[in-house]
């Protein structure tokens, strides 16, 4: 058994040791967006500090810790808080709460985030249903393989998959919410882009910016989780529009569209636990 297998099993031991819950689903929630796991009929929870051996989440705006619980009828985990790439933790700890909700049961991922929007006829509010993505920081497969988890050379034609993304599109159309579709690039942060780098990425296919969730996609595929993933663009990339960034402007996005989020996620989760 390899060292970075050894240390998620003692994270997943220190978990069985303090909840006993098993998810079907796992979500994890972008910044501004944390609030929706408030309002779940939550059975437990377990901050991420008291996990032996497990990465502490320090982004403005992330709770840091797992939230146990029932949308509907439906058993889920939720990151309240998700860790970063630009944190300085390597990319082995920025994945291992995804291996960790795998080993708990889960067996769907669903990810948010807040995103620039690159695409030129986004606006901020907007949900963008994420059909590929693009990801300029380092693999999480990078390093000895895990062999426990997943092959060395995976496949990534469809990480997000389509029979999901048809499933959350169906739950828009029901709940009359304008939902967009597009490609999620990920870069390392935690500066936001220049103007030439948001032409440079809408140049490769890319139709909105951020710095997670392309990683935490890329180590669910390898262990066999379907993958399902929705951006709020909570701002327009540098260059879209004129204004200069800040992390306010995301906070107060995620605030305003918070309702039809919060809707959207459980329709969406409901819908999506029918088929599994």
């Amino acid at each position: 058994m390899s060292k970075r297998y050894e240390r998620l099993m003692k994270c997943y031991e220190s978990f069985k040791a303090k909840v006993d819950f098993t998810p079907k689903i796992a979500l994890i929630l972008g910044s501004g967006l944390g609030d929706y796991a408030d309002g779940i009929d939550i059975k437990a929870t377990l901050d991420y500090k008291d996990i032996e051996g497990f990465p502490v989440s320090t982004a403005p705006g992330h709770k840091g810790r797992f939230v146990f619980g029932y949308v509907g009828d439906v058993p889920v985990v939720i990151m309240q808080g998700r860790v970063h790439y630009y944190e300085g933790y390597p990319m082995e700890d920025v994945v291992l709460p995804v291996r960790l909700m795998k080993l708990m049961g889960a067996e769907v991922l669903f990810v948010t985030n807040a995103a620039g929007g690159v695409n030129w006829h986004f606006e901020c509010g907007d949900f963008m249903l994420i059909n590929d993505q693009i990801c300029m920081a380092p693999s999480p497969l990078i390093g000895e393989n895990l062999d426990e988890l997943g092959p060395r050379f995976p496949d990534m034609s469809e990480i997000y998959s389509k029979k999901l993304r048809d499933i959350v599109k169906k739950s828009a159309r029901d709940l009359d919410i304008p939902l967009r579709e597009g490609v999620y690039i990920q870069l390392t942060g935690p500066n936001y882009e220049s103007p030439s780098e948001v032409r440079m990425v809408r140049t490769l296919g890319a139709d909105a910016v951020g710095m997670s969730t392309a990683c935490e996609a890329i180590a669910a595929n390898h262990m066999g989780m379907k993958t399902v993933g929705i951006s709020c663009i909570s701002n327009l990339a540098c260059g879209v529009s004129n204004r200069p960034l800040s992390h306010a402007e995301v906070q107060v996005t995620a605030d305003r569209v918070a309702p039809l989020f919060k809707k959207l996620i459980t329709a969406s989760v409901q819908n999506i636990a029918k088929e599994l």
